[in-house]
């Protein structure tokens, strides 16, 4: 009875389909009447309905329709208009987002249309780019958030790889002519850089979205020095892609391989990567145990083989060494060294395994996290305090008198006090997004003073060294993180000592990092209306905090193009406090998510060891003051009044999820009230739904601050 009544659903659901697809008019008629009900400002709407009118009317989006009439049957108009209200942009990382239908999503459309507009673009500037050819290579990523799609229905995004995105890719690529070494296996974006440079390829290519949640995956996109693109070549590129694509060539992939457009980079050339990262050892030290947790990534194809190759003793995390793109093992599904949680299912491993440290690399392998063991605790390592330890590892062992090192304007200012007082070059201003240090290397190379390069390094666990590739390589400081912990461990000290030591002799530094994600249109227009506040309201204070300086990366030069705008979108206030310490608050919107990001730094003077403790105790608390009071700030421009309770939920839940977790609140504490244990669990988990994996520990200490017990204890589950 059940099996008859599913297979007339499935057959009434297509005969409405086909008869959508009889009548698209009809179909785009009933979208255009919903859109335009929506409340929202109408270039977004009419944005949408344009990008949605070809892929209901054009034969080539067809097999997307099925889903989309889905959506306009069932009135999904926010979900239409987010999926279509724009072109995926390219933003500081490439072209990164949410795998789905719709202009505004990563999908083989999207990535075809943009390796076309790349193939173009090559094309025009380089008369020998068929014959060099790209390079291309892929993480582990797969789509399978069916939440928003009609399952009874076929779907062309469900069960999409990182994999199957890059092989489409190159088919577009070989069709205009251009050669594709491609990756046989999953690879880190630095090898993808290395490869470039090794094979002088024209460019280079990788699929993957970094450290993205798992509904992600994107296309960043490399030049022939190994390095993202820079203003303007980034918008020259862009508007190849929008403006000037107008069909998208493709050949067979084994057709393009028996012509001799495809080859496999080979295992011989991934190995002259190794030697490149092990041969900037900076030490013999080698007495440590390690554990590397690669959070499902193929870190398992660089790191970990790198840090053997040095003669290290290594011990894969087994929890997370098996490379899938579900990273079903990572806390909150997150794999992002910037999380400290993302390490707790790795830690109770390497606690049995007596480890020293633990490593861990996002999913392409760029980024690197740490903790090591300290006393009889654990200490975790934030990107900056990473660098600032790399910066006085690698000045002490280098000693250059012409050394260089180059970082963000975001990431610490310890690390340019350190630099200057050991009479080294800090190039410390750059613009956020780590194409700005490879471009500064490539600018060192070519005045003949690429030796002199010490260290590169930005605050989101980025760093490089050496002259191998131009982007962030988290074998690198693998490498040197693991060293320095084998010195300090025969002295009979902790990386946390060696950081403790520096804070003292050159002053501490507070660096916190958190952020306001808003998705969806609504969502980027209320970002923009933040910081346009920011900028044309020049605010006087921030509660009782002064601003006595702000300097506008608007301002000085005129703009290369819409993309160096968009890099440029950057404030830094400076203000003054009843303590007198040192505070900078630097606002920028993210290139690739949507969200407004807010960097914090505290800086103090140097201070005697027993001192320390209470130094940091009283930059923490002035941090979570000003915090407050500039967030507040923040969210009264969009017209939100924050809770203070809020600033205990996990920083990286979307503001809408923040606020909807405080309209449950109540019904969230009354489950207290239900006997039956199954029945209690079972609504508790409908409550948390909208927030994810892990939703407890994502809102438990707001849900303690307020009935003082955890979740678990007050529903006595």
């Amino acid at each position: 009875m059940f099996f008859n009544f599913k297979v007339c659903a499935i057959i009434s659901i297509y005969n409405n389909l086909n008869k959508y697809m009889l009548d698209k008019e009809a179909l785009y008629e009933k979208a255009r009447e919903g859109i335009l009900s929506v409340n929202l400002n109408d270039k977004y709407k009419n944005s949408a309905l344009e990008n949605l009118a070809s892929w209901i009317r054009q034969e080539e989006f067809s097999d997307y329709l099925p889903q989309i009439a889905y959506w306009i049957e069932n009135q999904k108009w926010n979900l239409l208009i987010d999926s279509f209200f724009q072109i995926i942009p390219f933003g500081t990382g490439g072209r990164r987002g949410l795998v789905g239908i719709g202009t505004n999503r990563i999908n083989k459309w999207t990535i075809q249309n943009s390796a076309q507009g790349h193939s173009q673009y090559l094309l025009k500037k380089h008369p020998d780019a068929k014959e060099r050819g790209i390079v291309i290579t892929y993480g582990v990523r797969v789509f399978l958030d069916g939440h928003d799609y009609d399952p009874a229905t076929p779907n062309p995004v469900l069960g999409l790889t990182a994999k199957e995105l890059a092989f489409v890719a190159a088919e577009v690529y070989t069709a205009n002519g251009i050669r594709v070494h491609i990756a046989e296996d999953y690879k880190a974006t630095p090898e993808l850089s290395f490869m470039i440079r090794h094979l002088k390829a024209i460019g280079g290519a990788m699929i993957d979205a970094s450290h993205n949640a798992p509904t992600d995956c994107g296309k960043k996109i490399y030049d022939s020095k190994g390095g993202q693109l820079i203003p303007p070549f980034d918008q020259e590129l862009t508007d190849e892609v929008t403006k000037n694509v107008a069909e998208v060539a493709t050949i067979p992939f084994k057709e393009a391989e028996k012509e001799g457009l495809i080859r496999f980079i080979s295992r011989s050339e991934s190995e002259s990567y190794y030697a490149a990262v092990a041969d900037l050892s900076l030490s013999k030290a080698r007495e440590l145990k390690i554990v590397y947790a690669p959070l499902h990534g193929p870190g398992l194809n660089s790191v970990y083989p790198i840090l053997r190759k040095a003669g290290f003793e290594v011990t894969l995390d087994p929890l997370t060494s098996n490379l899938s793109g579900k990273f079903e093992n990572v806390k909150f599904n997150i794999p992002n060294p910037e999380v400290e949680q993302s390490f707790e299912n790795s830690l109770p491993f390497a606690v049995q395994e007596e480890a020293d440290i633990i490593l861990s690399t996002d999913p392409d392998a760029d980024r690197i996290g740490i903790i090591a063991k300290s006393g009889d605790s654990w200490k975790y390592f934030t990107g900056n305090e990473i660098g600032i330890m790399l910066t006085g590892f690698v000045i002490e062992k280098q000693k250059k008198q012409n050394g260089i090192i180059i970082k963000t304007e975001v990431t610490s200012g310890l690390i340019e006090k350190i630099a200057k007082e050991n009479n080294v070059t800090c190039i410390g201003n750059l613009l956020v997004g780590f194409k700005y240090i490879g471009e500064e290397m490539n600018k060192l190379e070519d005045a003949g003073r690429i030796n002199d390069f010490l260290l590169g390094c930005e605050e989101s666990h980025g760093y490089i060294a050496g002259n191998y590739a131009r982007d962030k390589d988290a074998a690198i400081a693998a490498l040197w993180l693991a060293e320095l912990a084998a010195e300090q461990k025969t002295r009979d000290k902790t990386l946390a000592d060696y950081l403790n030591d520096i804070y003292c002799h050159y002053g501490y530094f507070k660096n916190y990092l958190t952020e306001i994600r808003i998705p969806g249109a609504d969502g980027l227009e209320k970002i923009q209306k933040i910081q346009g506040y920011l900028r044309n309201q020049a605010p006087k204070n921030f509660g009782a905090y002064t601003v006595i300086s702000t300097h506008d990366h608007f301002s000085g030069e005129s703009f290369l193009s819409e993309t160096d705008k968009s890099s440029r979108d950057v404030l830094v206030f400076h203000l003054e406090t009843p303590t007198k310490q040192n505070v900078k608050i630097t606002a920028r919107p993210s290139g690739t998510e949507p969200k407004i990001k807010f960097y914090f730094e505290i800086s103090t003077e140097p201070c005697k060891n027993d001192e320390l403790s209470l130094v940091i105790e009283q930059s923490d608390i002035l941090c979570k003051a000003i915090e407050k009071e500039f967030l507040n700030y923040c969210y009264k421009i969009i017209g939100v009044d924050f809770p203070d309770r809020g600033y205990l939920l996990f920083w990286q839940l979307p503001l809408n999820k923040k606020l909807q977790y405080f309209e449950i609140e109540d019904k969230l504490s009354e489950l207290d009230k239900i006997d039956n244990l199954e029945e209690k669990r079972n609504q508790l988990a409908s409550l948390l739904s909208f927030l994810g994996s892990d939703p407890i520990e994502k809102i438990d200490n707001a849900f303690r601050a307020r009935f003082g017990k955890s979740v678990r204890e007050h529903l006595n589950i």
